[in-house]
Order: structure tokens, then sequence, then C-alpha cells
């Protein structure tokens, strides 16, 4: 941080003192005024529900400018990445600060794949799950329960075996993942085969079966791969921040992956593509392309709770710069697959085109965000829709990793703890419980 020379200057009408604050400068983005010694020297607080407009933390990895629609990787456009990296470049970068070298791409691959494998008894907690339970209630048990399996990663101050569990992490969410899958729909779980690409690997084991040979799609692999790049990492959000507080306290990282993942869960977070499906599927069910126009008029109805899902973003006041990338993938895979004429598919072009053309949404800038496309191209792939957060999960483990390890190594780094506005009762007596009402 570069401390700027102009001070803020905080006055009050209630007799205290005025105080001069820091303010330092960023690389980019907007400056930040320092506020930690406010309550030392005057006794109040900041109030920021929500931290809309509070810095938790000085970062290096991810930058986000949500008016030019700008998402940057350690200082590369989103946009370069995902059109000449693969995803475990990507990993490599959010990890160490650098793109690999064609010796560093091969060595961390080998590396990552190396550890694919998960402790077979595993398997048998698992099946402590019933079958029908949502797959992110159990990937959120299965992380948590690394810890339990590999506890020689679990002391965060030794830093080789932080980086030990970071690889695991990383290696063995897309077997996590895909035996959660498995498991819920009956079938055999498969072994990793180390010989495909760290995408096509999991693929083969969500979708292989022991009796029949699968082939790998380079198409297929390519989108979803895709899918992993843009979701990796995200800035501040809310799993993350729930990553770092969670870790603040000194956790293990399998503990606060964990706790990163319950956070994602959320449907208005990590949960949005699930959600923009099934607006999808209501809409076909009720009359589809012939009858959108009357579900558009409902979303502009200020009186009607319907909403649009899959439009818009908190963060991007532009077009989401993710969207524009998954948009490609998007079209790419229908015409692999010859899904251009589907009905649903048919529907969200349609569902597209107004969106982008009709001045009630350009005018308010919901056009349609990675949520809208990602959702779209995962059930192309076959991906069930209860499987597209823990697919969002798999990704952004990286990101999280990356996030918990800049914390833990930060020379500022303080058990998280924000305080509060009180408006409760004040201090008094318990009655008897002869007169309570």
């Amino acid at each position: 941080m570069i401390e700027s020379d102009i001070k803020a200057k905080l006055s009050f009408s209630d007799g205290t003192p005025d105080i001069d604050l820091p303010i330092y400068k960023g690389t980019v983005g907007p400056d930040v005024i320092d506020i930690r010694k406010l309550y030392g020297q005057t006794g109040k607080f900041t109030y920021d529900s929500g931290f809309l407009s509070t810095a938790s933390c000085n970062s290096k990895i991810t930058y986000i400018d949500g008016d030019k629609g700008e998402l940057l990787y350690r200082g590369y456009p989103i946009e370069d990445l995902a059109n000449n990296c693969d995803f475990l470049e990507v990993c490599y970068l959010l990890l160490n600060g650098e793109l690999p070298n064609a010796g560093q791409k091969q060595g961390f691959e080998e590396l990552v794949m190396h550890h694919t494998m998960v402790h077979e008894q595993m398997q048998f907690f698992l099946r402590g799950f019933r079958r029908d339970a949502h797959p992110m209630s159990v990937l959120t048990g299965l992380v948590g329960a690394m810890a339990a399996f590999y506890h020689d990663e679990i002391d965060y101050s030794d830093e080789k075996a932080r980086e030990v569990a970071q690889i695991r992490l990383i290696a063995k969410m897309p077997t996590l993942v895909a035996m959660a899958y498995k498991y819920s729909v009956g079938q055999p779980f498969i072994y990793p085969d180390n010989k495909l690409s760290y995408t096509a690997n999991f693929m083969r084991m969500m979708f292989a079966t022991p009796c029949e040979e699968y082939k790998v799609n380079p198409v297929l692999v390519r989108a979803l791969d895709r899918i992993f790049t843009l979701h990796a990492d995200h800035e501040q959000n809310a799993s993350t921040s729930t990553v770092r507080l969670c870790g603040s306290s000194g956790t293990n990282p399998f503990a606060a992956i964990s706790a990163g993942i319950a956070c994602l869960w959320g449907p208005a977070h990590g949960g949005a593509n699930e959600a923009c499906l099934q607006m999808l599927n209501d809409i076909q069910a009720n009359g589809g392309v012939d009858k959108i126009h009357e579900f558009i008029a409902q979303v502009k109805d200020k009186n009607s709770s319907v909403r649009l899902m899959g439009f818009g973003h908190r963060v991007y006041k532009n077009f989401d710069p993710r969207a524009k990338l998954m948009r490609e993938t998007c079209y790419e895979v229908l015409e692999e697959l010859g899904l251009q004429d589907d009905p649903l598919f048919k529907l969200a072009m349609t569902l597209e085109k107004i969106a982008l053309e009709d001045d009630y949404f350009v005018s308010r800038k919901l056009y349609p965000n990675v949520d809208f496309y990602s959702g779209i191209v995962q059930r192309a792939l076959g991906i069930p829709t209860e499987m597209f957060t823990c697919i969002f999960a798999l990704a952004r483990t990286v990101g999280w990793i990356a996030q918990w390890e800049e914390m833990i190594t930060d020379p500022e780094y303080k058990i998280g703890r924000p305080r509060q506005l009180y408006v409760g009762e004040t201090s008094r007596k318990v009655p008897n419980i002869s007169v309570r009402k």
C-alpha cells in the first residue's frame, strides 16, 4: 500500500476533536481511507451493512472494475487468459503470481494429477449420506472431512504443509464432485485417469461407466475448462470473504474451503445459474417462446414478483466480461451437439435477444451475465441442475486457496472481528417468573 499525501479530515458536531485519517492508494481502483484507529481515537465505529464501502484486506490477486466491465487475474485480462491458457495454467498464475513457462506448466500438471485419488475410506464416509441429499451438502461434508483423512496438512504455520494441502484440494475436488454425483444417481465411482487433462479427467469421472469406453470430446472439454477459468476467482465476494474470515481464526484450509462452499450454496451467490435455468424451465412450461412476451411484461410490472434471472450483476454495471466469453462457448457447444433447435435453448436465445434490444433492459444495463450462459452450457454437457453449484465450487477452489494463502502470509493478518450497531434492550434485571408476562 502507498500512503497518499492527502489526508481525510473527519469532523464531529458533538465536540469530539477532528481527526486526520490516512488515505492509501492501490495500483488501480478507488483510494481507501484507513479507519483502523478510529475507535481508539473517537470511541466510534463506522457502519457499513453488507460491507459495500469497506475494504477488508489488501490483495494482489484479482481486480474488478464494474463500470468498465473489466476482470483481471494477477493483472491479466480474463479475455486473454480464457483464449490463451487452460485452467491449470490459471491455477498456477493465481497461486504463484505469474504464468508458468513450458517446464513449470508440465511440472505443475504432473504434481496436481499425482494427487487426484482420494483416500479409499472417503467412500464409506460418503455412503453415510442419503442418496437424495443435495450434492452441495454432500460436498461441504466431504471437503470438511478431508482434515480427518489428511491431518498431516492442517498446520497452517508450516509453509510446506500449506503447499501440499493446496495442491490436494485442487487435485481432489474434481474427484469429490464426481463421487457426489455418481452416488446421487446410483452409479459406481470412476477412478481418475491421470493420462487425461484435468478437465477431461473430471468429465470422464462424471460420465463414464464401467460397461463402455468413454470418448473425450475436445470441444466439450474446452467449454468446461473455460467455465472453470471464468469462475476461478472474483475478488472479495461473499464466499471468498467467508474463507478469509474462517481462515483468520487459524483453522485448517480444508475447514476454511468447506465454509466457502457452504456460503457459495446460497441462491444469491453460487446458485444463480441454477435459478436461471429454473426460470427458463418455468417459462417453457407456461407456453415457451410463444408466451415469452407475457413473461417480459410481468418482469417490467413493478407490482409483479416475477424476476429476471441471469441478467445484470451487482458488481458489473456494464457487460459482464465473462458473459461475452461464455456466450461464444455456448454457441460452440450447441453447434457441436446439434442442439440449436432444442426448445429450451431456443427460448434462452430469444430471451437474450429481447434483453439486448429492449430499451427497458438496455437502459438499466440488465445484460446477460455469466450465469445465464454457463447454466445453458452445463445443461448441454449433461450436468444436472443440482450439480451446477458444485461445478462452481470446483472452479472457485483455487481462488479461495490463493486468497487464504495471501491472508495467512500478510504481516497485518489478524482474526476477523466485525463490529455492530447495537439497537437492543439496555441492561435490565431478571424479573421473578411469577410476574413475567
